[in-house]
């Protein structure tokens, strides 16, 4: 597959995904999906309950598609199990040993992995664990046992890193932390699979981007491609200011503005000219005295570009 087949395939692309559904019973939860992923860092995005955890559990060889075929450089990884050796999952449930250290736990994987067991160390201080690798992981805090489990994953330096949901419990430090090393993976030429509902952490990390909704595909790029296709929708945007009054009747004044309104959470503006209302805005906030705070398109959200996804099929 490469990219001129379109946005949902990547172009030298070490994990395939061709028409691929998974049902359970009566409930469809992935739906005839093709895309592909390669080296680089590539976010599938999506509401809970979209598909995700799914279609990864599918690729990493957990579940068997329904229907369609996964490939993980170019084999079926439930007939070719060496390919886990290239590969890594950090699942999203705490699939961890509670009663081992950290250290002993990122051990045990770099064995299963085939790698030495003296990698553990790198690997945990990737993470930033060193002063609790020996504490039992009951003991651990959800974000320091996210990061026990990502330790666990980079100790094979897998080509293949499929991360589901990776910073959920993590603080703002600890996140960027783990964000520098998934990028890092990347630049190294490692394919990068992060499954997340949460726009600005993949926008960090993901020049690409996945969107399922209803375990379909709807769309492939990046966030701001998407967003430019929905000509056909106003834009919305919050804006905090001590003046919501004074401002809502002054931008009410611009062309492009539709409807002003406020709120408890500020002042909220829907155009059809997003730009000129952010370029207007200092030059309005400052003839009328009034301080701005907030400036944020809430159709950059993934809520709301799902929303728009949805309307559209």
């Amino acid at each position: 597959m490469t990219s001129d087949s379109g946005p949902a395939l990547a172009r030298d692309a070490t994990v395939e995904v061709r028409g691929v559904s998974k049902w359970f019973g009566q409930k469809v939860a992935v739906s005839d999906v093709t895309c592909s992923f390669g080296p680089g860092i590539t976010g599938l995005l999506g509401p809970n309950g979209a598909g995700k955890t799914t279609l990864l559990r599918m690729v990493t060889g957990l579940l068997v598609p329904s229907d369609g075929e996964v490939t993980v450089l170019g084999h079926d990884p439930r007939r070719t199990p060496q390919v886990y050796r290239e590969m890594a999952l950090v699942p999203e449930d705490d699939a961890v040993y509670p009663a081992l250290s950290g250290r002993r736990f990122v051990e045990y994987a770099a064995v299963l992995a085939g790698r030495p067991a003296s990698g553990a160390e790198a690997a945990i201080a990737e993470v930033g664990l060193e002063g609790a690798q020996h504490r039992p992981i009951a003991g651990y805090s959800k974000g320091m046992r996210q990061r026990v489990k990502v330790a666990a994953a980079l100790v094979a330096r897998p080509r293949v890193l499929v991360l589901d949901e990776p910073l959920n419990g993590t603080d703002p430090v600890q996140r960027a932390g783990l964000i520098a090393t998934f990028r890092g993976m990347a630049a190294e030429g490692h394919t990068v699979i992060v499954s997340s509902h949460v726009l600005a952490e993949v926008e960090r990390m993901a020049d690409r981007v996945l969107a399922i909704v209803d375990g379909k595909l709807a769309a492939a790029g990046d966030v701001a491609a998407i967003r430019g296709e929905m000509r056909d929708i106003p834009y919305r945007v919050r804006i905090g200011t001590d003046g919501m009054r004074e401002l809502a009747a002054a931008l009410m004044g611009l062309d492009g503005v539709i409807s002003t309104s406020i709120g408890d959470k500020g002042l909220l503006v829907e155009t059809a000219d997003l730009p000129a209302v952010g370029t207007a805005l200092p030059r309005i906030a400052r003839d009328l005295g009034v301080r701005v705070t907030q400036f944020e398109p809430e159709d950059e959200s993934l809520e709301s570009v799902f929303r728009y996804l949805v309307r559209r099929r």
